[in-house]
């Protein structure tokens, strides 16, 4: 286990190596002046080149490159061309938001899903296991923005259920907070539910057709000793995968719910910093989410080899 963990935490950190380069490669590309953006279209070209040159954009890519590798380390990447506070002051509060919301959506979504997955799996073929893959197919094909937005109208509007807007005042108590985070963590609900399901069905009848699983059966053991101890723990590594590579993106991937919420996670963060090319803030962003793509991922694996051995020693052979 000690070799698994080791060869992975490798892979991480060349995987973090070269989201950095891509970063960098990305943010060069792109034709722009911070310091005119900074100063304005009214100042003069003298006050914009003694700007860009304590900002650094004059030096050499190398040794632009070099400060971009070293605050990813260090996590420390200046201030913001944009707002002119430090990066951090932005983005960890920006993360902290986004993960309450992550963290609400999978405590409604990952339960549920599981429970459809292995209940049609138990009732294949029939109209239930059915219905519920044709209720998984259909809403995974519907966007997450889709889904915000009707749920907004319908039950945040015109039932008046829950708050419209996903950020509570601030110093509200935490049944506030949930409350006025509901209806994004329902969307997130509606676009995941299928997809999770669907793969802890397909694990599912895996380990029930499996020869553990008969043997078990014959040796008389109840149906819920052999769903506890035999199928649930090979069924859900698929699922285990999904939902580590799910969060990682789920912090990044949810512009589209978080502006139609008007919530400040990372993902509008980034966006605006994007679309006003405040590239200490797009790259911080980026390669936060990177690394918390990362984290998740090593996470999933890591609690995969626990549950199956065969699968940590298929890698290190």
């Amino acid at each position: 286990m000690a070799r698994y963990i080791l060869r992975r935490l490798a892979f991480s950190i060349i995987t973090l190596f070269l989201l950095v380069t891509v970063v960098f490669l990305i943010t060069n590309v792109f034709p722009s002046d911070p310091g005119r953006q900074i100063a304005g279209p009214f100042a003069s070209q003298e006050q914009v080149d003694v700007l860009n040159e304590q900002l650094g954009t004059n030096d050499p890519l190398l040794n632009q490159y070099g400060r971009l590798l070293r605050s990813s380390v260090t996590f420390d990447y200046g201030d913001s061309f944009q707002v002119g506070q430090p990066v951090s002051e932005l983005l960890w509060p920006a993360l902290g938001r986004s993960a309450k919301l992550v963290l609400y959506g999978l405590v409604l979504t990952v339960p549920a899903a599981i429970a459809a997955g292995m209940f049609a799996a138990r009732r294949r073929n029939t109209f239930i296991d059915r219905g519920i893959v044709t209720l998984g197919v259909a809403s995974s094909s519907i966007p997450e923005f889709v889904s915000g937005v009707a749920l907004q109208y319908f039950i945040g509007v015109k039932l008046g259920w829950f708050e419209v807007l996903a950020l509570a005042p601030r110093g509200s108590n935490l049944i506030t907070e949930l409350k006025h985070l509901t209806l994004p963590a329902l969307s997130l609900l509606v676009v995941y539910f299928g997809y999770i399901a669907r793969m802890t069905r397909a694990g599912t009848i895996q380990a029930l057709d499996a020869d553990y699983t008969r043997t078990a059966t014959m040796k008389g053991l109840s149906t819920r000793h052999v769903m506890r101890r035999h199928v649930a723990r090979n069924a859900l590594q698929p699922t285990v995968s999904v939902v580590g590579t799910q969060i990682g993106y789920l912090f990044s991937g949810l512009i589209g719910l978080e502006l139609i919420f008007n919530y400040p996670g990372v993902g509008r963060l980034i966006y605006n910093a994007s679309t006003s090319k405040d590239f200490p803030l797009l790259s911080a962003g980026v390669i936060l989410v990177g690394i918390i793509y990362m984290i998740c991922t090593l996470a999933a694996d890591l609690i995969i080899a626990w549950m199956n051995p065969r699968a940590r020693l298929q890698v290190t052979s």
